[in-house]
């Protein structure tokens, strides 16, 4: 039987495709050696971004380890869709962990690998915002502070998706979710809460941190390959749009993830030891309202009245962003004096 090869190209970007790439550069969906480390049969959403993240994350894990690779997750919409009991979609050894404490059974794991002189296999711990950003925090940590040989990747879509789309501490300011109903004179998730869990696990100057999104499989699978170079704690944030609690379409789960960075919303830069050292630029700097507008969690700054006063506030704090990581202009033209990351 002869296996044939389907080319993955990124439509509605500045990029020509595959075809000006490399055949041994070029990013495939279906290829005989793929891990296909989650596989079908999976209960996600159409359109579900953490599907597309985690497929293509472990899959470069794989790559990067020949194999040699055990991930813990946390519960959560990952956890749910993939491993309905007695069924399973992943293909390695997975295992699954509470709500908050996969850093700590990841940690564990790769104690136990230690212990037995194991130091072919690594170790990945997962989970989504709940589980990492909030349930989880302290013991991912704990991870950081101990520089435990873990790579934990968080797949943030923003909210509580699998219990009901409650609010969590990665929710964007005024989004709408079953916790922060937009009624009243301040509608949808209040300003000043919430973490910056990059930010954060850069502050515990582990060797390597990045953010990444759906929206550049590339650049995912590319960090992803690097952090497996390295030993020590590392952590990888990474944007996943989710159809059910953002409000959108599921044909646009790219195309929002890529309005995310092209907006200053979401930046994706990538750092180690307390320092950021490369960060992604903006291409086609685009108005916040071009992102909001997509999403029926942000409908009320729309309708009934268009609320000017929050969009400019939304607005302002994705031109922080840009400023902050020097996310548009020449290199060196910024407070942070970051270069540019090559390839992306």
């Amino acid at each position: 039987m002869t296996a044939t090869r389907l080319k993955y190209f990124q439509t509605g970007s500045f990029a020509a495709g595959n075809r000006l790439v490399e055949p041994s550069e070029r990013s495939e969906q279906a290829a005989p050696g793929r891990a296909n480390a989650i596989t079908c049969g999976h209960r996600a959403c159409q359109g579900c971004g953490e599907a597309l993240g985690a497929r293509y994350a472990l899959d470069a894990a794989m790559r990067a380890t020949g194999g040699e690779l055990i991930a813990a997750n946390a519960t959560g919409c990952l956890e749910v869709f993939s491993t309905p009991y007695p069924e399973s979609s992943w293909q390695l050894p997975w295992i699954h962990s509470l709500f908050g404490n996969a850093a700590a059974v990841s940690t564990g794991i790769a104690a136990a690998l230690r212990a037995k002189g194991n130091t072919r296999t690594r170790v990945i711990g997962q989970g989504g915002d709940g589980g990492t950003v909030d349930i989880g925090f302290a013991c991912l940590s704990g991870m950081f502070e101990r520089g435990d040989d873990v790579l934990f990747i968080c797949y943030d879509n923003e909210a509580y998706m699998n219990t009901g789309v409650q609010r969590s501490a990665a929710t964007p300011p005024s989004a709408r979710t079953a916790t922060t109903q937009a009624v009243g004179e301040a509608p949808g998730a209040p300003w000043g809460q919430g973490k910056n869990a990059p930010l954060i696990a850069l502050a515990h100057e582990i060797p390597y941190v990045a953010t990444a999104t759906i929206a550049d499989l590339r650049d995912l699978e590319a960090k992803v390959e690097r952090a497996m170079q390295i030993r020590g704690a590392r952590y990888l944030h990474v944007l996943v749009t989710c159809p059910l609690g953002w409000g959108t379409a599921s044909g646009d789960a790219i195309r929002v993830a890529r309005l995310a960075v092209e907006t200053g919303i979401f930046p994706v830069w990538e750092g180690g030891d307390g320092e950021v050292t490369a960060v992604t630029r903006i291409r086609h700097r685009t108005p916040v309202e071009e992102y909001l507008k997509l999403q029926t969690r942000f409908r009320h700054l729309f309708t009934p009245v268009r609320d000017d006063a929050t969009i400019a506030r939304i607005q302002a704090r994705a031109d922080r962003n840009i400023e902050r990581f020097g996310l548009v202009g020449e290199a060196g033209q910024h407070p942070l004096d970051l270069h540019e990351e090559g390839g992306s």
